[in-house]
């Protein structure tokens, strides 16, 4: 009996402390996500009837090149403004799974 008991002890804490990584959730950029493929095409469907060059509705900034999208992201809070619905303030808002995008491109350095 304690021979069956020490076993099924080893058995269990064998499969219960060897946990893949690959279990884990992984809160890492996905590598493919570019400017030119992902993002401008975003932000002028969503952004630019407004972020235009030259801006429209008083909108303080253009976003029409990456360096200006890129700008909105480290210094204007563009990813707080979406999330939190600021931005646009009507019409078409960024849906969460837009809103990673951005965050990811982020992550990925911007490319």
């Amino acid at each position: 009996m304690m021979k069956n008991l020490i076993f099924i002890s080893i058995f269990i804490l064998t499969f219960t402390s060897c946990t893949s990584k690959d279990d884990d959730p992984i809160d890492e950029p996905i590598n493919n996500i570019t400017y030119t493929t992902n993002i401008k095409n975003l932000i002028d469907n969503k952004c630019n009837s407004c972020h235009s060059n030259p801006q429209k509705n008083g909108a303080p900034m253009a976003l029409v090149t990456l360096v200006n999208v890129k700008d909105a992201v480290l210094n204007k809070d563009l990813i707080g403004r979406v999330e939190d619905g600021s931005m646009p303030p009507e019409g078409d808002v960024l849906t969460s799974e837009q809103i990673e995008l951005i965050k990811d491109w982020e992550k990925n350095s911007f490319k």
